[in-house]
């Protein structure tokens, strides 16, 4: 079968997301490869479809038991062969799973990177074909990185035991360069195909408020979004343990989770939450990183975290089906000294000597510094974050607190025509030029290596934009590009499929600029879930229920709402029909497809009798 194939047959999905053929064709093709990719873009398939197509067996390194454990289960639910080793399982367990390794009846293992050392694992690593090894959230090998963990560091001494090395494809989803840099060098990694597919989450709002009172400020917005599912983190304890109690106090079901409770009590509200037994779970950041759940509708930030790699790992959480979600920050001044105590008091790392510790202390500092920064600049929210990771980002949004104040929709549909009209008859003439050059051009420079081209005779397109400004003229450029009208290839800008439908369909198009005025209210992203029956949604979810009670799992590992939702637009009453169904393979039409579809039938009957 092609990858396209297994895609359709095991995940269920009819195309790749951005980025996803590239790192499989590569890994496929013997490659290393460093995939960079936001939360909620995909990353796992990226691994686990070419996985299924090697001859041998693919070990991913992952850092957290709950993520195992997810991942685990959703590869299952697919009819895909893989297990887990952690600490958790007991002996028994374990035997079972190392027989079935042993067998050749697993395709992809899960482990923790302290594994690497154990007996278990050196005698699979001698004993069972490795064709694969991935490394999962792997910014944790960089203790410039902000969850550094030593354990990361085991990796290449535990590939380099192998009888054959395998392919590495290691992934993140945020990596500064320093930190991308620092990754390359300390796995050893042989001229890896290195993709970034940028950092941009359209669908989530971000804001920043800075409410008098907290709670109240809390309250409000869940009163506003009733029967969502979100989590709510805070910066200790015990304001988990306060906020969670002044929850139910007031009706709302929360529960809380933090390093403080026994074992039993996490897991049991882990597992209430992830089973939609109850919609709130209030937490430090020690809970999220391993949560798969892809309905998560907000995440609010009770204090502003340490760092903004942080911040946007775990606002990532929020929105991974692709829906509108809401990224909220609380913030006053005591988080800065909050914070400020937490890193002064950090931890002694025994493998790391004093000096280094206080560079690692120093480069904590300096993140707060710039987390401080993103939650008091008068600027685009979005701008600011992405602009750190280093990916392009228009000045504006249009879908943060800033811009939804501060910004009005401007429309730029005769401006994009000359870009993309000037690019065009550029590329006419093979040549290309970067965004400031193009800027440049479209304004009529008279700089010297332009009238050698003699564009002002044989270029239509020259000065087009006199009028202009330069700023301006590269916020749209910018603004084209982050929205895929215009393609950007080591810093050259050239047409594609979107741009010339853009022209051939005449499209319109707005981009959002500063307002002269600022209004003092903001306004809160509304959901655009158009066109969805809800009470046939609402019964598809009552039989996803019943089937997830059935058979122990998550209600999202059976289905996502995003895959009910297509399930409402496309009525699907016949196999060939559900298999259409983004989000649906084989191995689940088999499984749940006669439930699924009799719901369907038994509604669409009632409704033409009504």
């Amino acid at each position: 079968m092609t990858a396209r194939e297994v895609l359709k047959q095991c995940f269920g999905y009819d195309s790749f997301r951005n980025g996803q053929a590239e790192l499989i064709s590569h890994i496929l093709n013997g490659q290393d490869v460093f995939g960079i990719m936001p939360t909620g873009a995909g990353k796992s398939v990226c691994y686990q479809l070419p996985a299924l197509m090697m001859r041998g067996m693919t070990i991913v390194i992952s850092p957290l038991i709950s993520l195992m454990i997810d991942q685990v289960s959703a590869l299952r639910a697919n009819g895909i062969p893989a297990a887990c080793l952690h600490s958790m399982m007991d002996g028994d367990a374990c035997k079972d799973v190392l027989r079935r390794v042993y067998n050749r009846e697993i395709k992809i293992l899960y482990t923790a990177p302290e594994r690497l050392e154990t007996p278990s694992l050196r005698r699979i690593a001698e004993e069972v074909p490795i064709s694969m090894v991935t490394v999962d959230e792997v910014h944790c090998v960089s203790q410039w990185g902000q969850d550094f963990r030593p354990g990361y560091l085991k990796i290449p001494d535990f590939i380099s035991c192998l009888p054959r090395r395998p392919v590495l494809s290691v992934f993140t989803a945020t990596a500064t360069k320093e930190v991308a840099d620092d990754v390359r060098n300390l796995l050893h990694l042989r001229q890896p195909f290195c993709l970034t597919t940028g950092f941009n989450r359209e669908n989530l709002y971000f804001a920043v408020q800075r409410p008098r009172d907290k709670f109240q400020a809390l309250l409000d917005f869940l009163k506003q979004h009733p029967g969502k599912t979100g989590i709510i983190y805070c910066i200790s304890r015990r304001l988990v343990e306060q906020v969670t109690e002044e929850l139910c106090l007031a009706g709302i079901p929360a529960v809380r989770y933090h390093a403080g409770l026994t074992d039993e009590e996490r897991q049991r509200n882990q597992n209430d939450f992830i089973y939609d037994k109850v919609r709130l779970i209030v937490a430090t950041n020690a809970f999220g990183m391993g949560i798969d759940k892809p309905d998560v509708s907000f995440v609010i930030h009770y204090n502003m975290p340490k760092n903004l790699e942080s911040y946007y790992q775990e606002a990532g959480r929020a929105g991974r089906d692709g829906s509108p979600a809401n990224c909220i920050l609380f913030y006053d001044g005591g988080d800065i000294r909050i914070n400020q105590f937490l890193i002064d008091n950090s931890g002694e790392n025994p493998q790391i000597d004093q000096k280094t510790r206080e560079l690692l202390r120093q480069k904590d500092k300096q993140r707060l510094r710039i987390m401080q920064k993103y939650c008091t600049d008068d600027a685009c929210l979005r701008h600011y974050m992405l602009s750190y990771f280093g990916d392009t980002a228009p000045a504006v949004c249009g879908n943060c607190s800033f811009c939804q104040t501060n910004c009005e929709q401007k429309d730029i549909t005769l401006e994009t025509q000359k870009i993309i009209s000037c690019i065009y008859h550029l590329q006419e003439k093979n040549l290309s030029f970067d965004a400031k050059s193009l800027t440049q051009i479209l304004r009529g420079s008279k700089a010297k290596k332009y009238q050698e081209y003699h564009f002002s005779d044989s270029l239509s397109t020259y000065g087009i934009m006199k009028e202009i400004p330069e700023t301006q003229c590269l916020e749209i450029i910018r603004f084209l590009i982050s929205h895929s009208l215009l393609s950007e290839k080591e810093n050259l800008l050239y047409v594609n499929r979107k741009s010339a439908l853009f022209l051939k369909e005449k499209q319109k198009l707005s981009m959002p600029v500063k307002k002269i005025s600022f209004p003092a209210e903001s306004s809160q992203q509304k959901d655009k879930n158009t066109g969805t029956d809800e009470k046939l949604f609402g019964l598809l979810d009552q039989c996803r229920n019943t089937v997830a009670q059935k058979e122990h799992l998550p209600p999202y590992i059976v289905f996502t709402d995003m895959t009910l939702r297509d399930m409402c637009r496309k009525l699907p009453v016949s196999d060939m029909a559900f298999l259409s169904v983004s989000g649906v393979g084989r191995v689940k039409l088999e499984k749940y497809g006669d439930a699924f579809m009799n719901v369907i039938r038994n509604y669409t009957a009632q409704t033409r009798k009504d």
